[in-house]
């Protein structure tokens, strides 16, 4: 590690639990490897997500924070990865991402919003079945494997400070969360169950055959439901059940 690199930890280090934690973090993980921005979210089972740091620009983070708390963030990867949970460390959203995630409506309609080139985070738990992910986007080229090497390597060092900076997340939660919305509405609430099931995995990003496998049923059965839906919602697409699923989320 460079003499200008352990400084820059040792500033992270030395601001643990403090404001200035996050943008010692941030200095230090861009002077390893250059990004663009860096967002930290904290979830926890079905309560709606924490935004606990951000660096965007104040006409970026409509759509980074604001937008996203507003329902996206449902079938996002990363929270959902976190809420599984998976183990602590360094994950692409590439590798999490369903296998239509980039054919699916989330990406088309939301994610793309965002223009981001990459993204990656950081994964660790915290007390209460808390987790915290530390993601670092990138808007003009992704990440090359040397990179990835390099922050991967570091990766047991940035999640034990993220573990140690957000071991009282838990009261943050009891302070400041919100229980996670449920789908509903007029046409919503005609949809069964299962159906709101196939929803919820079709707009995530997963296909017939991956949503069979994750529900225990065959990809027939999937494409059935899937007419049914857009029968009963009387449309014709997945950016229309996007659309429905955005005005139907109630608190």
């Amino acid at each position: 590690m460079r003499p200008d690199h352990a400084a820059e930890l040792a500033a992270a280090i030395s601001a643990l639990g403090s404001t200035g934690f996050c943008p010692a973090l941030s200095s230090w993980l861009r002077g390893v490897v250059p990004y663009t921005f860096t967002v930290a979210f904290g979830y926890r089972g079905e309560d709606k997500p924490l935004d606990l740091f951000d660096d965007f620009p104040a006409h970026r983070r409509q759509v980074f924070v604001s937008d996203y708390l507003e329902g996206p963030y449902l079938l996002d990867p990363f929270c959902q990865a976190a809420i599984r949970p998976v183990a602590s460390g360094l994950y692409q959203l590439r590798t999490l991402a369903p296998d239509r995630f980039y054919q699916g409506e989330y990406f088309r309609s939301y994610y793309q919003r965002t223009e981001i080139a990459e993204e990656i985070g950081f994964f660790a738990e915290a007390p209460g079945n808390c987790h915290v992910v530390l993601s670092l986007m990138r808007e003009e080229k992704p990440f090359t494997r040397p990179e990835l090497r390099r922050l991967g390597d570091l990766a047991p060092v940035v999640t034990a400070l993220m573990r140690r900076h957000w071991a009282g997340l838990e009261a943050e939660f009891a302070t400041r969360s919100a229980p996670r919305p449920t789908l509903s509405g007029e046409r919503l609430d005609r949809l069964t169950l299962r159906e709101r099931e196939i929803v919820d995995w079709v707009l995530k990003g997963y296909s017939a055959e991956a949503t069979g496998q994750e529900l225990g049923i065959a990809p027939g059965t999937v494409r059935i439901h899937r007419r049914n839906i857009y029968a009963k919602l009387g449309i014709s697409s997945q950016r229309e059940l996007f659309a429905h699923f955005l005005a139907g989320i109630a608190p």
